[in-house]
C-alpha cells in the first residue's frame, strides 16, 4: 500500500513539473536562428551566433520583453545548400519562433526567405548583402548595407585610392553574393572610366586558382577584385603572390573572418576588403559592444557578424516593445518602421524595400594586420 501511495506520490510530482515546464515553455517568446555554425564557413555562423547570444543574455538579465523571456533556437546549416530551408521549416512548424534571424550569406538566406515569407513571419537577415534577398517578400529584413552599394564602394575606390585604370575580377559563380557584387562592381568601375579586362570565374569550395590568375597576369591589370568568401580569397592571395602577382588584391565583406590571415598570411598585404564594422570605432555604442563582447567571449574581439548579429535581436526586440505584440502584420510592420536604431554595428534605418543604410568600412591588410583604412558614407 505504501509503495502504491509512493509511485502516485511520484506521479504527480511529475505531472506538476510536466504542467510546470509547460506552462514555462509557453511563457518564453520564441526566436529562432539559422547559422553556418560548421562546415567552410564556420566564422561567419559562430561570430553571429555569439552576438546573438550576448544580446540574449543582456536582454534576459534585464527581464526580457513584454514581461517574458526570450528563448533564441538555434539550428546548424553546417555551411551546406540545402540545409537550410531543411532548419527553417522545423523552426517555422515545429517549433513556432515568432521570427528567425540570419543568414551571413546570401546564397542561404534566399533558401528561407520564400518559406518566411509564406508563413508571414519576419526574417532578419544579418549579413546577407544580395539585393534578391529582401525582394523575396515584405516579411524579410537585413540589418545590413546591400551588395549595389558595396559594389559602388569598392569601385570608386579602385579609381580614386588604387588608382587602378585596368583590373580583373575572379567571382565565384556558384555564389549568389559573389556573382551580384561583381556585377555591381563592374558597373560603377566602367561607368567611371575603368576597364575590366578578365573576367575570371571559379566555383565554391575550389582549390587551385593558378589558371585563372596567369589568364589575368597576362592581362597585365593594376589590381584584382575578388568578391569571394575568405577561405577563397586567402588561398587565391597565396597563389597569387607565388605567380609574381604583387598588385593589389581587394573584396567585400565575405572577407571578414579571423581565418583570412590565418590562412592568406604575408600574401595578403596590400590588400582590401569593405565591410560592416570595425572594433576601432569610438562611438560609444561601438566601444561598449566590444568591451562587453570580450568579456563575454574570453577576450575575443569581435567582427562585423558579431555586431550585426547582437543589432539583429536587438531591432526585433525593440519591435517588439513598439508594438506590444508578437505576431502578425503589427509586428512586421513595427520592423519596418525602425528608424535611427544606435546598435553595436552603427546607426540602423531600415528602407522602403527594409534594406539597411548604414556606412561601409574599408579594412586594410598591412604588415600582416588588419587595420582600419577610411568609412564611406552611403
Amino acid at each position: 500500500m505504501k509503495s502504491l501511495t509512493r509511485l502516485r506520490h511520484l506521479a504527480a510530482i511529475a505531472a506538476a513539473s510536466l504542467l510546470f515546464l509547460t506552462a514555462h515553455a509557453a511563457d518564453t517568446i520564441k526566436v529562432g536562428e539559422f547559422a553556418c555554425l560548421t562546415g567552410k564557413d564556420a566564422t561567419f555562423g559562430q561570430s553571429q551566433h555569439k552576438g546573438i547570444l550576448l544580446a540574449l543574455e543582456e536582454l534576459n538579465a534585464a527581464g526580457g520583453v513584454l514581461g517574458r523571456k526570450i528563448e533564441v533556437i538555434s539550428e546548424d546549416n553546417q555551411s551546406k545548400s540545402g540545409e537550410s530551408a531543411t532548419v527553417a521549416k522545423k523552426l517555422l512548424s515545429r517549433d513556432k519562433v515568432i521570427a528567425i534571424l540570419g543568414e551571413v550569406t546570401s546564397g542561404r538566406t534566399l533558401e528561407v526567405a520564400p518559406l518566411a515569407q509564406s508563413a508571414k513571419i519576419p526574417l532578419i537577415a544579418s549579413g546577407a548583402t544580395n539585393p534578391a534577398v529582401t525582394q523575396k517578400g515584405d516579411y524579410v529584413f537585413r540589418v545590413c548595407f546591400i551588395d549595389d552599394f558595396q559594389g559602388t564602394v569598392m569601385a570608386k575606390f579602385a579609381l580614386t585610392d588604387l588608382k587602378a585604370k585596368k583590373v580583373a575580377t575572379l567571382t565565384s559563380v556558384s555564389s549568389a553574393y559573389s556573382v551580384g557584387l561583381a556585377k555591381y562592381f563592374k558597373e560603377t568601375f566602367v561607368a567611371g572610366g575603368g576597364t575590366v579586362v578578365a573576367e575570371q570565374k571559379f566555383s565554391e569550395g575550389d582549390k587551385d586558382f593558378r589558371a585563372q590568375l596567369t589568364a589575368i597576369k597576362a592581362a597585365n591589370v593594376d589590381a584584382i577584385f575578388i568578391p569571394g568568401y575568405y577561405t577563397e580569397a586567402a588561398l587565391v592571395a597565396r597563389q597569387a603572390r607565388s605567380l609574381g602577382l604583387t598588385m593589389p588584391l581587394f573584396g567585400g565583406d565575405g572577407w571578414e573572418s579571423e581565418k583570412l590571415l590565418e590562412i592568406g598570411g604575408e600574401a595578403l598585404n596590400g590588400s582590401y576588403y569593405s565591410t560592416h564594422f570595425t572594433p576601432e570605432n569610438k562611438e560609444p555604442a561601438v566601444a561598449t559592444f566590444v568591451k562587453k563582447f570580450k568579456a563575454r567571449w574570453k577576450n575575443e574581439t569581435p567582427d562585423a557578424y558579431a555586431a550585426l548579429g547582437y543589432d539583429a535581436l536587438y531591432i526585433l526586440v525593440d519591435a517588439i516593445k513598439r508594438s506590444g505584440v508578437t505576431e502578425g502584420p503589427k509586428l512586421r510592420d513595427a520592423i519596418a518602421a525602425t528608424k535611427n536604431f544606435s546598435g553595436a554595428s552603427g546607426i540602423t534605418t531600415l528602407d522602403k524595400d527594409r534594406n539597411a543604410s548604414k556606412p561601409a568600412t574599408i579594412i586594410a591588410v598591412k604588415a600582416g594586420q588588419l587595420q582600419f583604412h577610411k568609412t564611406v558614407a552611403p
